[in-house]
């Protein structure tokens, strides 16, 4: 017979069911989470110290930096820690603090990712009206707007989430409190909870996604018109590899959220958050700062 007990503490199971696996990926994940932060927080020194770094490109390249840190933040070093003790036990408000934070920074890194691709795409289009585009308070416009849509985006997706009922196994197959397999744990028909996250999280991320490729097509549309061959080498460079990062992070993250619980994997979505919410922001550092001197 099924407990129907209300759950109060979840059980994080952490990166792996294999016990070795578990204390390989503890040791990997700790060097990548010390390389990444050491990484973004040099740029964001970096951009804070040198003046001639003081342009949009960068000034948004420094947010995008501290997202990066808080996002990896709220989920790294609680599962190293849990799994290095072998406890993964969370309290269902902190779990609940957990998704807010999680969601909110990441759907900031959705917002500042489609601001940077449109000021590229103004420097290289539209350069002559760039400087009366791009002027100060238009980046803390566009900043202040990343993190506002971020924190709303956050607050309906854990209301939706946690407006449920939790009951019965407490076990959460993942390394940190994600919807998907949070979704999988209540004991209620989750049907319209899912369509109402789907089609927001459909609406909002597919535009910022349009607004991105859009952006980058234009800039490549007139890459291919400038005359000189190493401008033209220079500014696809710069171009191609935004553009990587862009899909590696709408790819993995629509494979973890823009599907049915019911067809979620557990493997599939721990697979999934290593790239999206590890490997992305230890990889921005290098794609953003050293291909990226226009």
């Amino acid at each position: 017979m099924t407990n129907l007990t209300t759950v109060s503490v979840f059980i994080l199971r952490g990166f792996s069911v294999i016990p070795e696996l578990q204390l390989l990926s503890v040791a990997a994940f700790l060097l990548i989470y010390i390389g990444a932060v050491w990484g973004n927080i040099s740029i964001i020194a970096a951009v804070t110290l040198d003046t001639s770094l003081h342009t949009p490109m960068y000034f948004f390249l420094k947010h995008l930096s501290l997202v990066d840190i808080c996002s990896m933040s709220t989920t790294l070093p609680r599962a190293l820690l849990a799994t290095m003790v072998g406890s993964g036990e969370i309290s269902l408000p902190a779990c609940a603090f957990q998704l807010f934070a999680f969601v909110c920074f990441g759907s900031t890194e959705c917002f500042l990712i489609t601001s940077m691709a449109y000021d590229r795409c103004l420097a290289i289009y539209r350069p002559l009206a760039y400087g009366a585009a791009m002027k100060p308070h238009t980046c803390f416009s566009l900043v202040a707007m990343a993190w506002g849509s971020g924190l709303l985006f956050s607050a309906f997706h854990t209301a939706n989430t946690f407006s449920l009922p939790f009951c019965g196994p407490n076990v959460v197959d993942h390394f940190f409190c994600d919807i998907p397999p949070l979704m999988r744990l209540t004991c209620a028909n989750t049907a319209a909870h899912e369509a109402s996250g789907f089609a927001v999280s459909g609406c909002i991320i597919m535009s910022c996604f349009a607004l991105t490729v859009l952006s980058y097509v234009r800039i490549l549309a007139t890459v291919v018109q400038i005359c000189s061959a190493g401008g033209r080498r220079k500014a696809f460079s710069t171009c191609s590899s935004q553009l990587a990062t862009v899909l590696l992070f709408y790819g993995t993250g629509s494979s973890a959220y823009m599907q049915p619980t019911t067809r979620y994997s557990p493997l599939q979505g721990r697979l999934s958050a290593v790239f999206y919410s590890i490997l992305t922001p230890t990889l921005n550092p290098l794609i953003y700062s050293l291909r990226n001197r226009t």
